[in-house]
């Protein structure tokens, strides 16, 4: 168990599974297939913001953490941000109806950490699920880490990311 600090290079083997968006499958009910995203790879020639909460749905997770970056995605755009990804506990299928009761495409990629193997390697779950975290990468690098010491959103949301962009 390593945490990620900035300065760090990005763990190799490190992948995340989610439903690519699809015009035949935009319904909150509908089922794709969960597709590898090789997050190790992704982010070797990209700027990329992870944002983890501990579940969808949730009221902090919905409320607070992620509607920051759905409404600040063109201000990430325009910091240098070639990807968001939303991670959480939930499977691949949860994290799509997720994206898409918030009425995202393919804009934020909502992937699974499922079981949380990413996060319990570098330490950051509560309990079985996974902690409530941003990390940017830029090009390998880890350039900002942070999980939030208590309840509530301070160094994870998406204020804090962009002042470190």
């Amino acid at each position: 168990m390593t945490t990620l600090k900035a300065g760090d290079n990005f763990p190799e083997g490190v992948t995340f599974t989610y439903v690519p968006y699809t015009p035949e499958l935009a319904g909150v009910t509908a089922c794709g297939v969960p597709v590898k995203y090789d997050a190790s790879k992704e982010v070797k020639d990209k700027k990329v913001v992870i944002v983890s909460v501990p579940g969808a749905f949730t009221p902090t997770c919905q409320n607070t953490h992620i509607q920051g970056y759905i409404e600040k995605l063109p201000q990430l755009k325009a910091a240098g941000v070639d990807q968001v990804i939303v991670i959480s506990y939930n499977d691949a299928w949860v994290q799509a109806a997720w994206a898409k009761a918030n009425g995202i495409k393919d804009e934020i990629i909502f992937a699974s950490d499922d079981g949380a193997p990413f996060s319990s390697s570098i330490g950051w779950t509560l309990g079985p699920r996974t902690a409530r975290y941003a990390i940017v990468v830029d090009h390998g690098k880890v350039v900002y880490a942070e999980k939030e010491p208590d309840k509530g959103v301070t160094v994870s949301g998406v204020d804090a990311v962009l002042a470190k962009l």
